[in-house]
């Protein structure tokens, strides 16, 4: 075995060492989620930045397709609410806000055509702690947008999950 042979064996086995630990621990990455409804419409009041992430994630992230009309629809996401805040969490010792706490809330619910509810109201929170600056204040509200915008994307594909998980779930059967 010649040396150049034995390197490239060894880097062989450096390179896929971690991907091979990853595998074993069953790590794998976020899939599409799989929904049993071809045509989501969404209603409500979402904000036009939250509407268009849902939109994108149901478009990207499974097989559906999105309704402009709920008639046209398989399952008709409703949001409910969609409130965006920040508090501050922390002051400097000059009496500066030195810390921010973002929060999104969102209430929805999913429901068949026919009305049959696959997901009754719920909500989904999300925080985020960020430092602040006065010197930088617009770099710091560029900031804050980017961890909104990151957040609502997060949550679009949060709630497609739930509606996942929800229906397939099996429904409680009254007798």
């Amino acid at each position: 075995m010649s040396v150049n042979s034995l390197r490239r064996a060894m880097l062989g086995l450096i390179a896929t060492a971690p991907v091979s630990g990853l595998i074993a621990c069953g790590y794998r990455l976020r899939g599409m989620v799989d929904l049993p409804f071809k045509v989501i419409a969404i209603t409500g009041n979402p904000s036009p930045p939250l509407r268009t992430d849902l939109q994108t994630a149901i478009l990207r992230g499974t097989d559906a397709k999105v309704a402009i009309n709920p008639k046209d629809a398989d399952l008709i996401l409703e949001i409910t609410n969609d409130i965006n805040g920040r508090e501050i969490l922390a002051y400097n010792s000059n009496g500066q806000v030195s810390a921010y706490r973002l929060n999104i809330r969102v209430g929805f619910r999913a429901y068949d055509v026919a009305g049959a509810e696959i997901v009754p109201e719920a909500e989904i929170y999300m925080t985020r702690d960020m430092d602040f600056t006065v010197s930088t204040v617009l770099a710091n509200d560029a900031q804050i947008e980017q961890f909104l915008a990151l957040m609502r994307k997060d949550l679009a594909i949060q709630i497609l999950r739930r509606v996942s998980a929800a229906a397939k779930s099996p429904q409680a059967r009254a007798f």
